[in-house]
């Protein structure tokens, strides 16, 4: 077997999973789930309609490269998104099943395990896949920590000179998770900068890119601040995207690459081998999605008027801001966030997800710790009746504390 297989940790819901072991909840209350990014809200008719309607597609092999007629609305989408003059659908657009499968796969494609003591970059707290990439494919992931009193920025002076000369991927993750920050411009022009002088791919994930609060002001992507600064042809630069988060289709594993076209002919060759080609069916149906406006704004406005509820109610009782994007809360705990995901899990009967478990010790510390994910997936009742419950935990912890506080005794979970 690989060896490198037993370089990988186990997975954050497994972690959870371990965690709430033996533990009897309140039934009392119903459960509500904050823990998964998975959507929740109605797949739009006109979707399905497309994926039934093309069922006949089921009786042909796919091509790796997909139909043209999708790949030319992925570019459409993308020139009018990002402002962009151009995007050819045959050379800079690959249709992928989902972002997770071509965020691990790409790394495969991009390392070159002839040169020694390769490097992955990634963020920290950050989406799992991006070290189990880099280690399947005998590199070591370096994290960027992105902490608070820095407003969650990515701060390219933690790695030194020599682990940048030795790095062929960086992973970026904006709209981020967990934090939903966004990358200013500044950061991508830094970013660019140290591509050009050490020579590294961006794999830059922007699967929430469509779950903002302002319509007026959409976040900026890479390949828009690519353009903005005049990197014709996008040079060794890469975008994931999704249609699972925007339009509401985990089930449809249906997303893009795109960018630069000489890493992405290569990539298609590997995924030719790969084989990953999409579902005609599904095709079809991404194709209706890409080309449809209407219902993601409608999606936005749900996911709105939850923010608007929860942080309206939480602030007071904890550390609790809207984030520039994305249906994350990252939230600082009073607590452990061990202790504070167990305590919500046994008393109250609400999941949400231990930051710790989304980070890795570096430079000193888990940037994780003492925060929680809170994923305002659930249903608008179910959000606000959760936020209650998290209200009751802190009042039970405050009270402890003025008191006879005892921490519940965890195990750790490695």
């Amino acid at each position: 077997m690989n060896p490198n297989l037993d370089r990988l940790q186990p997975y954050p819901f497994q972690k959870l999973n371990k965690l709430f072991e033996g533990i009897e909840r309140n039934t009392a209350l119903s459960p509500i789930s904050l823990h998964i990014g998975e959507p929740k809200h109605t797949t739009p008719d006109f979707i399905r309609q497309a994926l039934v309607e093309n069922l006949a597609g089921m009786a042909f092999y796919p091509t790796t490269l997909g139909t043209r007629s999708l790949r030319a609305s992925i570019a459409a989408w993308l020139i009018k998104r990002y402002h962009v003059p151009a995007v050819d659908p045959d050379t800079q657009v690959i249709p992928i099943n989902g972002s997770r499968e071509a965020l691990f796969s790409f790394a495969q494609a991009v390392i070159n395990p002839s040169l020694p003591e390769a490097i992955v970059v990634c963020p920290n707290p950050f989406y799992q896949i991006y070290e189990g990439a880099a280690l399947l494919a005998g590199a070591t992931p370096y994290f960027l920590n992105t902490l608070p009193e820095n407003n969650f920025a990515l701060d390219y002076a933690q790695l030194s000179g020599d682990i940048w000369s030795r790095t062929q991927l960086v992973y970026v993750c904006s709209p981020g998770n967990p934090t939903g920050r966004v990358m200013s411009m500044d950061e991508w022009k830094h970013l660019f900068e140290l591509s050009d002088r050490y020579g590294f791919v961006i794999a830059s994930d922007e699967c929430y890119s469509e779950i903002y609060f302002d319509e007026a002001s959409p976040p900026l992507g890479a390949l828009e601040a690519a353009q903005r600064l005049g990197r014709t042809g996008f040079p060794r630069l890469v975008i994931f995207s999704s249609l699972s988060k925007r339009s509401n289709v985990p089930g449809m594993r249906s997303g893009f690459v795109a960018g630069d076209a000489a890493l992405l002919a290569k990539f298609l060759l590997y995924r030719t081998y790969h084989g990953s080609a999409m579902n005609p069916a599904v095709q079809a149906a991404s194709e209706a999605a890409w080309s449809d406006e209407f219902h993601v704004v409608e999606n936005r406005r749900l996911y709105r008027e939850k923010f608007d509820a929860v942080t309206g109610s939480l602030r007071g009782t904890l550390q609790v801001s809207m984030p520039d994007a994305a249906f994350y809360l990252w939230v600082k705990t009073p607590c452990s966030d061990v202790e504070f995901a167990r305590r919500l899990y046994r008393d109250y009967n609400v999941t949400v997800l231990p930051g710790s478990y989304l980070g890795r010790y570096a430079h000193g510390v888990n940037p994780g710790e003492n925060f929680v994910r809170i994923a305002l997936v659930a249903p608008l009742e179910e959000c606000i009746e959760a936020t209650g419950r998290i209200k009751m935990l802190v009042a039970d912890l405050q009270r402890e504390r003025g008191g006879k506080f005892e921490s519940i005794k965890i195990s750790k979970v490695d």
